[in-house]
């Protein structure tokens, strides 16, 4: 609930759901996942957050607001798990298609992580990560400063420590951007949910749409993310 563009972004509506909603659903229906924790912070705004996830069916983890890598290893602690994927919460648009790919991809390289974002060609808004939980535990005795934010960032930029893949999946949709960080990422967001309805909806069938409606895709196009030290 404390993002400093958008105060109160995944709990704000979408299609009659909330936008943590739309990701707790498109990261079940993906079929890969033997569980789902939503990792918030202790902050009293997000007690908000931990009933949104009791009225949706889904457990909820509080810990560190800064120190997510923390969260996460306090999830692993209450219960077993060999392999972790990531979301963030701010990404309504999540493919399920595409996380189950990855984990496929993932699960038969035998990895220690991987990542569609190394060399990104998927919108921002759709990137899936999967790590081994004995990486993230080994992690933690190394990662400093936003690398504990980020989670997974030591590993993916020490790469010779760890078995890094970078998975890219064509065409090129980089250009396009689907993540909830500003006002005008809201306005695209809305206006493609008001077309495509409530279900979850392939990146190719939305970026086939913008194509034909580049005055939507320019709504955020100015918009930049901040750098991986600034969060």
């Amino acid at each position: 609930m404390g993002s400093t563009r958008l105060p109160g972004k995944v709990l704000r509506h979408l299609g009659g759901r909330t936008v943590l909603d739309r990701v707790v659903r498109a990261a079940r229906e993906s079929g890969v996942l033997d569980d789902l924790v939503v990792a918030t912070t202790v902050e009293p705004d997000d007690d908000a957050v931990a009933a949104e996830c009791a009225a949706i069916g889904v457990d909820c983890y509080r810990g560190p607001v800064d120190d997510v890598l923390t969260r996460f290893l306090g999830v692993l602690e209450t219960r077993s798990a060999e392999h972790v994927m990531r979301f963030t919460a701010d990404c309504p648009l999540l493919d399920p298609r595409l996380v189950a790919r990855a984990y496929r991809v993932f699960e038969a390289a035998g990895a220690d992580y991987l990542t569609t974002s190394i060399t990104r060609t998927l919108p921002r808004g759709l990137d899936v990560e999967v790590v081994r939980a004995a990486v993230l535990k080994e992690i933690d005795k190394l990662a400093y400063d936003h690398h504990r934010t980020h989670v997974t960032s030591y590993v993916y930029t020490h790469p010779a420590e760890f078995d890094v893949i970078g998975l890219t999946v064509l065409p090129d949709l980089s250009h396009l951007r689907l993540t909830l960080d500003t006002e005008d990422d809201w306005r695209l967001i809305e206006a493609i949910v008001d077309h495509f309805g409530d279900a979850p909806t392939s990146v190719s069938s939305i970026a086939t749409w913008l194509g034909n409606r580049p005055e939507l895709a320019e709504l955020n196009a100015h918009v930049r993310q901040k750098e991986l030290e600034q969060a």
